[in-house]
């Protein structure tokens, strides 16, 4: 028996709420096996950062050519929360430059990349909401999702980039600032929680995700301002010859919370559906782990 649902686990657990979402949010994770699937994640998103980076750049390039005083802006505002590029950026705003060759071979690369990470968050999610195998969404359908979730997240990450240009532009003080960071904070959360609903073949509905995406939206913008640092903080002291491995270590490292963090905050919400469903049936604690009372998309 999981230590989840020993008898003096559960005693305690029928008396503190709070602590019974918690523990059978870890009791998923394990079940699930959602460390694993973690790991997968952040390896297919960190397949798909340098194509993304490079086609970042050369759009940049086509829009920022000519105007210095706006890439400057663009540079200041958003070089904190671009790792690797944001620093070659920072040392170098003229190495924006636009390739037509550069877009092509970066967006083609991107998108097979990304269509890649999205279906193993797919994946991740049907396990977390205990989807059956044959219940999932088939190949087509996966990648039509898989497109939605690039969607998503690539406005998600243009609005932020733009807050903090705007915040960079107008020189604004340090109570702004922090409103620029609330305000990225909100964004993240919309994007997350709509991943959450629509990149899984459950139907939770927006209460559902509500919870997993509020904390997974704050930790994401944490980490998201961590993440320059984190990378930074890998070669610092490291011979030159070894710096590309360090990178290449600390971009990993931060990729793998951003998953950890993002699959967790899907098991918190799987969790406190499982015990609303449970509660409302009124079955007994043994019976936990029991398939949910969620619709599945055909």
């Amino acid at each position: 028996m999981a230590w989840q649902t020993s008898d003096r686990v559960m005693k305690i657990r029928r008396k503190h709420r709070y602590l019974d979402i918690a523990v059978e949010t870890l009791h998923g994770w394990s079940r699930h096996i959602s460390g694993r699937n973690a790991w997968v994640l952040a390896f297919f998103t960190f397949l798909s950062i340098f194509p993304l980076m490079l086609a970042a750049t050369t759009i940049l390039g086509f829009v920022l050519e000519g105007n210095e005083n706006l890439q400057e802006r663009i540079v200041n505002g958003a070089a904190d929360n671009i790792p690797i590029l944001g620093e070659q950026l920072r040392n170098d705003p003229r190495s924006l430059n636009g390739s037509v060759v550069g877009l092509v071979i970066g967006l083609a690369a991107a998108l097979l990349s990304s269509t890649k990470a999205f279906v193993g968050l797919q994946g991740a999610l049907d396990d977390t909401w205990e989807i059956p195998v044959d219940g999932r969404a088939g190949f087509i359908p996966q990648r039509g999702k898989a497109l939605v979730g690039i969607l998503i997240l690539g406005g998600a990450q243009i609005g932020n980039i733009v807050l903090a240009s705007v915040a960079s532009a107008l020189g604004l003080p340090a109570i702004s600032q922090v409103l620029i960071f609330l305000g990225t904070v909100v964004i993240n959360i919309l994007a997350i929680a709509s991943m959450f609903r629509f990149l899984t073949s459950a139907e939770p509905s927006w209460s559902d995700v509500w919870p997993g995406g509020i904390m997974a939206g704050v930790i994401f913008s944490v980490l998201q301002r961590l993440g320059p640092e984190i990378v930074n903080q890998s070669t610092e002291g490291v011979d030159e010859n070894y710096q590309t491995f360090f990178v290449v270590i600390g971009l990993v490292t931060w990729l793998s919370f951003i998953a950890i963090a993002l699959l967790m905050a899907a098991e918190l919400n799987a969790a406190i559906v499982r015990l609303r469903d449970q509660n409302d049936d009124d079955l007994p604690f043994s019976d936990m782990g029991a398939d949910f009372d969620l619709p599945v998309r055909a």
